[in-house]
């Protein structure tokens, strides 16, 4: 089947410039806190609000930003209390006189350039929507090395639960359908907003997820938007497709079925084209070139208005999102986290047959694998993982709910409202639209033709660079850590740095974001686990130590994590607040000239210069805290600068903290981390930031725990394997010293566990009928229960929350041996040796022999489940 190039009028992605820190209203200023942004939801119906829950959904548009308008603007801290959580921050990661020396430096700063800088950051926020988000996007947009595993996250979805549904034509249709789904909602602003504990939060992200692009330009990167946008775009065997897929109202002009139509011819127009062949022409590639680069290969498809080529790539610019068709199917967790990061490397007869050749990472994709396995990479610059979680949970709730209203029509919806059906639509309704797909057909001129080789070249280097393993930890989650009274993010956060201690010795800079959008415009700010009580809680782990000593400690970082957490969330780190600092500083050097700057205290212009040329030295991306460059030698730096005299009062010479070794420490992030995620995800992740660290993605589920990993091949996979460790060994601990306490066994329940147990142990015990049969116990081999009949109720009965450590260890211990989890010394030789005592010194009488035949074979324990 042959299609030629059909073009129709397109909008071009404009930038957005100056809306991205659009100034509000100054009639609302005086009205912006939490309680006026609570009321102004309220005023919307219950229907509106939550239409899930209604069944019957009354549509009233507008609820989606209603709140905006009310929103407290993001306050800026205190320059005393920055200071001093910077000084807390760095404590753990110096050595007694490096910390001193940073102690000389932060008191410098707040008696020489901190008030003045503080003073010119309060004056600049004035009548903007955020004070540090112009900064943001400047760091990012400047970025010049290439997006993929650098800046794009991504996700990976669970499964289908419809069987049906798990092949690559009918998955890819029901996700298109879905997610068009919610840009409807989003434009129609019927999506309900998110809320915190009934607090509702910024939604200005949703309004730049679709129709969005990041452009290249000589002088830096631009967000370009086309909010008209109605068709989507289809990759497949690195081939470009597009049909329109709404009409001018933003309503749904094809059914499921007619998506999965043209999804299929699509599939097998690509592949009349022989893999090596489309390969060549597979320009997808280019988008991950370095941003110069690639701005200059723009301009080589651009140059005339009106080309071929000129309209291909606004096609592609403008489509509400692309969708990528993958012909691989991968069958490893980490496998797929990588091909949904940054696709497969594979070259046959010199060619790279990849999926890599199948992306376009200038824009929010939708990937699906052949056998049904979809995922979404993102481009990171406008959006943060809480939104595009948000995007990801709907489409996969909808695609449930459409197939329950398949059977029941009477099915609740997620949407409000929906579009008309459109096979009862009358044609002449639908306006200027074209479902039939069309393929781009680019002109390939010689540049073009050798930069994609090149380009290519470069990108499988940096895919064999980096590698992934995941974890899928499935012996206990969020509710056993609840139980525990732990918070689950603080216990998860531990392990990192208990498994990292246990394989290096040593602590080092970890970064966790914290979620800021109960501010209007907010985006995170940064949680810096490593804290004095997370270093003297592994620490006593590691050492020979009675288990209720290492969980006192692990509580008490638990819980200094948990309230800076809280603290973060209400925006008052340190992080966020000193790089706004810093960047004021740059904008002052460079209105007054940074060449007087350069020459009076020798530092060298690409050290800590602005964002726009030097973005590494950003660290506020939720999960790119500090991007790494390379510095001459060829080894990462986190921000690539060379200092020379930070003092000696020369004008405009560098604040004294920045000039400080202790900004360097903290901005090289080793364990960069983000918690993301629901039971809609298998799996999050992103690239290691620096070239010694590890970039950890992980989702938090009732009873599990789901981790990807990536780093430059340090030694990933022992790592994850002492982070599984971890969690065996302390839960054991914990079950430990809760018996040892002599805790009940109803305490420590975990959610969702039946309480019929408790009123079975409440009960009388009698009854003939109900005490027939022999009770199958998890007490310890040989201790005389479990014998079974009717005998009385302490002889008998076992609950899920008690445990066996004593005779029992040797199962487990074998058990992990089995795989391969004691090489790392998580286990104490002690307790085995305690163990294996009490069983030589039980000396088991003749007469009870008889009654020990009865607890032959293996003991049944509840209590792991």
């Amino acid at each position: 089947m042959t299609f030629t190039t059909t073009v129709r009028t397109f909008s071009i992605p404009k930038p957005l410039g100056d809306r991205l820190a659009m100034q509000p209203p100054e009639a609302n200023e005086g009205r912006r806190s939490g309680a006026a942004a609570k009321d102004s939801t309220q005023s919307y119906s219950p229907e509106a609000r939550d239409p899930l829950a209604s069944h019957r959904n009354a549509s009233k548009p507008g609820i989606t930003f209603a709140a905006q308008d009310k929103l407290p603007k993001l306050p800026i801290p205190d320059l005393e209390s920055t200071c001093r959580k910077y000084l807390e921050a760095l404590k753990p990661l110096q050595s007694p006189r490096e910390h001193h020396d940073t102690a000389t430096a932060v008191n410098e700063f707040k008696r020489r350039d901190g008030p003045d800088l503080q003073e010119r950051l309060r004056k600049y926020a004035t009548g903007k929507s955020s004070y540090i988000e112009q900064f943001w996007y400047d760091s990012y947009l400047n970025f010049d090395n290439p997006v993929v595993l650098n800046l794009n996250p991504f996700f990976l979805l669970e499964d289908d639960p419809t069987p049906a549904r798990n092949n690559q034509v009918t998955r890819a249709a029901s996700l298109v359908v879905s997610a068009l789904s919610f840009v409807r909602a989003v434009r129609k602003e019927e999506l309900p907003p998110d809320t915190l504990r009934g607090q509702p939060l910024c939604m200005y992200q949703y309004s730049r997820l679709f129709g969005t692009a990041r452009i290249p330009t000589d002088s830096g990167c631009q967000i370009g938007q086309d909010p008209t946008a109605k068709h989507i775009v289809v990759l497949a065997h690195g081939q470009f497709y597009w049909f329109d897929v709404l009409d001018d109202n933003s309503d749904l002009i094809m059914t499921e079925k007619d998506v999965a139509l043209n999804l299929e011819v699509i599939v097998d127009d690509a592949q009349q084209t022989p893999i090596h062949e489309a390969a060549k022409g597979a320009l997808g590639v280019l988008s991950t070139e370095n941003r110069k680069i690639w701005s200059g290969l723009r301009d080589v498809l651009s140059k005339d208005e009106g080309s071929n080529n000129f309209d291909c790539l606004n096609i592609v610019d403008s489509a509400l999102f692309i969708l990528c068709l993958d012909y691989t199917e991968p069958k490893t967790g980490a496998d797929l986290c990588m091909n949904m990061l940054c696709g497969t490397s594979e070259v046959q007869r010199g060619v790279q047959i990849g999926t890599c050749t199948n992306r376009w990472y200038d824009k929010l994709q939708i990937i699906v694998c052949k056998n049904g396995s979809a995922g979404i990479n993102f481009e990171h610059t406008g959006v943060d993982g809480h939104t595009v979680l948000r995007f990801a949970s709907d489409v996969y709730t909808d695609t449930i709910l459409r197939f329950a209203r398949s059977i029941n029509g009477q099915a609740p919806s997620l949407w409000a409202s929906t579009s008309p059906d459109p096979s009862k639509r009358d044609p002449s309704s639908f306006g200027d639209v074209s479902t039939t797909p069309h393929k781009l057909e680019w002109d390939m001129v010689p540049e073009l033709t050798t930069a994609l080789r090149f380009a290519e070249t470069r990108l499988a280097d940096l895919i064999q660079q980096n590698e992934f393993q995941t974890l899928e930890f499935m012996h206990y989650g969020k509710n056993f850590m609840t139980s525990m009274g732990f918070s689950p993010d603080a216990f998860v956060q531990m392990a990192f740095q208990a498994a990292y201690y246990g394989l290096y010795g040593r602590t080092e800079c970890v970064y966790e974001p914290a979620m800021t959008k109960v501010y209007y415009h907010g985006r995170t700010e940064a949680i810096r686990p490593v804290t004095p009580e997370s270093v003297d809680f592994v620490k006593t782990f590691w050492a020979e130590n009675p288990p209720q000593q290492k969980v006192d400690a692990l509580k008490k970082a638990c819980e200094k994590h948990t309230a800076m957490t809280k603290e973060c969330a209400k925006a008052e780190g340190q992080d966020r607040h000193l790089y706004a600092l810093f960047c004021v500083w740059q904008r002052f050097i460079d209105e007054e000239g940074a060449e007087a700057a350069s020459s009076s205290n020798g530092l060298d212009s690409p050290g800590y210069s602005s964002p726009r040329s030097n973005p590494s030295s950003a660290h506020h991306s939720p999960h790119r805290p500090a991007p790494a460059s390379s510095s001459s030698d060829g080894t990462s730096s986190p921000t690539g600068s060379t200092r020379g005299g930070g003092g000696g009062g020369a004008p405009h010479a560098m604040p004294a903290l920045f000039a400080d070794p202790g900004w360097d420490r903290i901005n090289n992030t080793i364990l960069s981390t983000s918690n993301c995620g629901n039971p809609s995800l298998r799996q999050f992740g992103f690239g290691p930031t620096s070239g010694d660290g590890f970039g950890i993605g992980y989702i938090i589920k009732d009873g599990s725990v789901s981790i990807c990993a990536s780093s430059k091949h340090r030694q990933t996979r022992r790592y994850v394997e002492a982070i599984e460790s971890y969690f065996l060994e302390v839960r054991k601990l914990l079950k430990q010293t809760q018996r040892q306490r002599g805790v009940s066994a109803t305490a420590g329940k975990e959610k969702g566990t039946s309480r019929a147990r408790e009123a079975e142990e409440q009960r009388p015990w009698g009854g003939r009928t109900k005490s027939r049969g022999r009770v199958i116990v998890g007490g310890p081999a040989g201790d005389g229960k479990g014998s079974g009949g009717a005998g009385a109720p302490g002889q008998g009965t076992y609950t899920p929350q008690e445990d066996s450590i004593g005779a029992s260890d040797d199962d487990e211990l074998g058990f992990l041996a089995d795989h391969n989890v004691l090489a790392d010394g998580f286990f104490d030789a002690g307790r085995l040796l305690q163990a294996l005592r009490a069983g030589q010194e039980t000396n088991e009488r003749p007469s009870e022999k008889v009654a020990a035949r009865r607890e032959v074979g293996k003991k049944l324990r509840l209590m792991e489940y």
